[in-house]
């Protein structure tokens, strides 16, 4: 993962990490620590910002070359919607989405776990992630307000993954029950949607 298109992330990232900040990534990226096969260049970064973590991530990127506007990062907070640090000098910009922000994320927060990202040739970054099955959850989500088919994709690649167990840890400790809860408090056109699901991607052993 030494693609100069995640730098900015990773930087990011370990800033987070330097001044407390809770975050945690869902999403396809944090997908692909479980399974997911899907190449994508999105990061989704939850965060819980207090006022001395927003002071603390716009001074460690400045103007002019960085774009981290307090001033915006309290309005999204408060509205929760995304806000966004922007490195003019490479175009590129990475969306935080505040806990705030709907449907609300604050349980893949207080289930998140430690994980290692693989960002140059001989150095790792520990980072915190959702747990496979609330990355499930927010892709039952994302797919009940979308339909898109790649929410399908992520979670079937999640499922084979954890029916595999080439990561044994993860797998003795998946709770499919925890992701049929949540998907039955969704409606049913969820729950019938994640049944299904599970069907696909249990191994048939006749």
């Amino acid at each position: 993962m030494a693609d100069p298109n995640f730098q900015l992330y990773f930087e990011v990232l370990r800033t987070l990490e330097q001044i407390r900040a809770p975050y945690v990534i869902i999403g396809a990226f944090a997908g692909t620590s479980y399974g997911v096969t899907r190449v994508t260049l999105d990061v989704d970064i939850v965060v819980d910002l207090k006022e001395s973590h927003i002071q603390a991530l716009a001074a460690a990127f400045p103007a002019p070359r960085f774009y981290a506007d307090p001033d915006q990062m309290r309005d999204s907070i408060r509205l929760g919607i995304m806000f966004n640090i922007i490195d003019s000098s490479q175009a590129r910009k990475v969306d935080l989405i505040p806990v705030t922000m709907k449907p609300g994320y604050g349980f893949a927060l207080a289930n998140r776990i430690r994980r290692e990202i693989s960002f140059e040739a001989s150095e790792t970054l520990p980072a915190w992630f959702a747990k496979p099955e609330d990355v499930i959850v927010g892709k039952l989500m994302a797919w009940q307000e979308g339909r898109s088919f790649k929410h399908e994709v992520d979670i079937r690649d999640i499922l084979t993954a954890v029916h595999l167990g080439d990561d044994e840890a993860l797998s003795t400790a998946f709770d499919p029950v925890y992701i049929d809860r949540w998907a039955a408090s969704l409606g049913q056109e969820v729950e019938l949607f994640w049944q299904e699901l599970k069907r696909l991607s249990t191994p048939n052993d006749g």
